[in-house]
């Protein structure tokens, strides 16, 4: 029989973290700023601590948890709870979640080190740990809700952190609008099953996804199912940015570099692949619905893949990337092939948090000069940063043996397998996607770290990229300083708080896909956490015929298209920007509309801002003068208080103060009493 987990330390994962925030955040002052990164990083690292301790009692001792622990109020017989849900799913990810957070923490001590929001700034990645602990954690759909939320709203405060910057403010708005947008399909879905379920816990609603199944959607020929699913996907297309809700990701890099990577690597923009995987029983219902999260996955990776290689930014480079990665796993949920989309989550959390700080080590190492253009060489002067970013690179091309080869090969042969109808697109997306990555990913890794030094010198135009305005930039800016490295200034390594994260992450972003594909992907450590109805959606069934241990499945993998495509990236990375870099410049002239189409990103910010918000404006016009103020304020307001003057000024006449009009009124009145039993027609004494 299964251990249960103590109800204590579950409630000391996420609480811990909100200590630590509460602290930061309201006591900065008093505390100091050694204070806020040691209460907050203590709040963390007993986070991690705990949910290691969880993953182990899991793993090893079959333990699950699902108990409410605080009942908010029953309207009905629908209960508002707080409860947990802890099985090998939310047991993985608390860790993942707690252990990037704590390298994220360190790892801000040495970037924000002189900035003027430095205990805010920890109260704020502190609150978002506890956010995303509170939403993966959740037994029920409104503990899921606020979670959501919360990660949104932190998510809101980190973009716009440098709130002095108006690009920084449009960038966490701009995050806050799509992201609502995504959220009024989430909690419609939300609705439609507390509505035909008449529940809001997890468990009681899977229970009953058979008799959703058999309903339709009122007024149409939908099935309800379907309906609910898309549903609760859009909310996912939104935080976790699938083409067309993608477009905010991009632009939140205005943000400090620590939360680039907590919010885009393993926690916010993952929380919609971990709530479709908790979905699973309601998913597998539905072909309509996979085939749609099919079609929107395939499309983000390919597609967004594309824009990361004209990107000159080092973090957008690794920002389009993560839409990509983020597309790979949507795929993977639209095949049924749940377990290989949260294995890809996990190792993509590692490598991309990896090379996000190895991003904002080379930013401190180049004066906070971003673009690429400036740097090269630097594999001399940052020893550890090129290694490390080395090795993020390769696990994210899925080299064989890295993390990321058996979590991205998975997904492409799940796709293969699979039959839906939308599968061969999505093929051919995930596959071509792979030569896009490696070619991106090395393109950044070969200008960056490798030939030419070309810092140091002044460049045409702005010498650096605007895109992050840290506390260095802007006291630079102030004061009319020199921003970049100046002629005959070299690069240097960062402190060992910066680098230290660094090579906590490769060591897991080279070894975990390795150890863990076994178990997460063909053991039990799943197994009631996902469902999959193998008969309709074999491609799991498929994928364990065909496993024979994650030693052959990398031998093999030395064998197959995918890794000769992203060995191709490389070598075309290679020959574009180290040995012949005048091509990739005719390239761009022969192929000019296209690029001018990559450049605009797809017209699809243009869209949004011109159609799309100009829609918005001209019904919100509408609303507010027709609606609001013809409607409810010209009829039921207004009018109803032009009502109550007519009245008044009819019957202030009644009121004169003059006795013989009252005596008028009072014979007048006797008189129609007298007579009422004459008047024929009108009730009351007549007919007696």
């Amino acid at each position: 029989m299964a251990s249960q987990l103590s109800q204590t330390l579950l409630l000391t994962v996420p609480l811990a973290p909100l200590v630590g925030a509460i602290v930061a955040g309201l006591a900065g002052r008093v505390v100091g700023r050694r204070g806020a990164h040691l209460v907050t990083i203590l709040g963390v690292l007993v986070a991690f601590l705990a949910s290691a301790s969880v993953l182990h009692s899991v793993a090893v001792d079959g333990a699950r948890y699902n108990e409410t622990v605080y009942e908010w109020m029953t309207v009905g017989g629908l209960r508002m709870e707080v409860g947990f849900l802890v099985d090998g799913l939310t047991a993985m990810m608390m860790c993942v979640v707690t252990f990037v957070s704590l390298m994220v923490h360190i790892y801000t001590i040495g970037y924000m080190e002189e900035d003027p929001g430095y205990q805010r700034f920890f109260a704020y990645i502190s609150l978002f740990t506890f956010s995303m602990l509170m939403l993966v954690m959740s037994n029920n759909f409104l503990q899921l809700f606020f979670g959501w939320e919360a990660v949104g709203l932190v998510s809101y405060l980190l973009i716009g952190f440098w709130f002095n910057k108006p690009t920084a403010i449009f960038a966490n708005m701009k995050a806050f609008l799509v992201n609502r947008v995504g959220d009024f399909g989430f909690i419609l879905g939300i609705g439609l099953i507390a509505a035909y379920a008449g529940t809001l816990d997890y468990a009681e609603t899977f229970a009953k996804a058979g008799e959703l199944a058999t309903l339709g959607f009122p007024g149409t020929g939908w099935a309800l199912i379907t309906v609910i699913c898309v549903c609760l996907f859009i909310g996912a297309m939104g935080k976790s940015a699938q083409f067309p809700l993608h477009v905010w990701l991009p632009d939140s890099m205005e943000g400090p570099t620590p939360i680039s990577a907590l919010i885009h690597a393993a926690t916010m923009v993952t929380a919609g692949i971990f709530m479709v995987a908790r979905m699973s029983p309601l998913f597998e219902l539905s072909d309509a619905a996979l085939n749609f999260v099919l079609v929107i996955g395939a499309i983000t990776a390919l597609f967004m893949g594309f824009l990361g290689i004209i990107q000159n930014d080092i973090k957008r480079v690794v920002a389009y990337s993560t839409l990509s990665q983020l597309g790979y796993m949507t795929v993977a949920l639209g095949v049924s092939a749940y377990s290989v989309g949260v294995f890809h989550l996990m190792t993509h959390a590692f490598f991309k948090a990896l090379l996000f700080l190895a991003a904002g080590s080379v930013i401190i190492g180049m004066h906070h000069d971003q673009d690429i253009r400036n740097m090269g060489g630097l594999r001399k002067y940052m020893p550890i940063t090129w290694i490390t970013s080395l090795l993020g690179s390769l696990a994210l091309i899925g080299t064989p043996l890295f993390s990321g080869f058996y979590s991205k090969d998975s997904i492409i042969e799940a796709v293969h397998a699979s039959d839906l109808p939308s599968a061969g697109f999505a093929y051919v997306a995930v596959v071509a996607g792979v030569f896009v990555t490696a070619f991106y990913s090395f393109r950044m890794y070969f200008l960056v770290f490798h030939g030419q030094e070309r810092f140091g010198q002044h460049h045409a135009g702005d010498h650096h990229s605007d895109e992050e305005p840290d506390h260095h930039a802007a006291h630079a800016d102030d004061h009319g300083e020199h921003h970049g490295l100046a002629p005959g200034q070299k690069p240097h390594e960062s402190p060992w708080v910066v680098w230290l994260p660094l090579v906590l992450l490769a060591v897991p972003s080279v070894v975990i896909g390795h150890l863990t594909i076994g178990p997460l992907l063909y053991g039990d450590f799943l197994k009631d956490a996902i469902t999959v109805d193998t008969t309709r959606h074999p491609a799991m069934k498929e994928l364990a015929e065909a496993f024979h241990g994650a030693g052959a499945m990398a031998l093999h993998g030395l064998s197959t298209l995918p890794f000769w495509l992203a060995l191709a990236g490389v070598v075309v990375a290679w020959f574009f920007y180290l040995i012949k870099p005048g091509i990739p410049a005719a390239i761009g002239r022969a192929l000019r509309p296209l690029v001018v189409v990559l450049e605009n990103k797809y017209y699809l910010d243009w869209f949004n801002e011109n159609v799309l918000a100009r829609l918005a404006r001209g019904l919100g016009f509408g609303l507010w003068k027709g609606g609001d103020g013809g409607v409810i304020d010209g009829v039921f307001v207004n009018g109803s208080a032009r009502l109550v003057g007519g009245v008044a000024r009819l019957t202030r006449h009644l009121q004169s103060g003059h006795l013989y009009w009252y005596a008028l009124v009072m014979i007048l009145g006797v008189f129609v009493f007298m007579t009422w039993q004459l008047w024929p027609g009108l009730p009351g004494l007549a007919g007696r």
